[in-house]
């Protein structure tokens, strides 16, 4: 989300204006640094122009993406089922 709402802006400015190293800012984009601090994600969304509710609700889509991708539906080996 971060990435594409950068957009065409160079991370090195994104990331001058959000107070944070290139490096960084590269790390979380991505996805090298799974859960950025809170000051960093919101200073990040501000230089962007996100609110931080639109970066939790993509939080959490992507979230139960990956929960039902996860979950495996249970057979029984006929063998032993008694």
């Amino acid at each position: 989300m971060l990435r594409r709402a950068r957009g065409r802006r160079s991370m090195l400015d994104v990331a001058l204006a959000s107070h944070l190293s290139p490096e960084t800012l590269r790390k979380i984009e991505s996805g090298r640094v799974a859960t950025p601090a809170f000051p960093t994600v919101a200073a990040i969304a501000d230089t962007l122009g996100l609110s931080l509710d639109a970066v939790w609700a993509e939080i959490n889509q992507v979230e139960r993406t990956v929960e039902d991708q996860s979950v495996l539906p249970v057979t029984r080996h006929p063998s032993l089922v008694s």
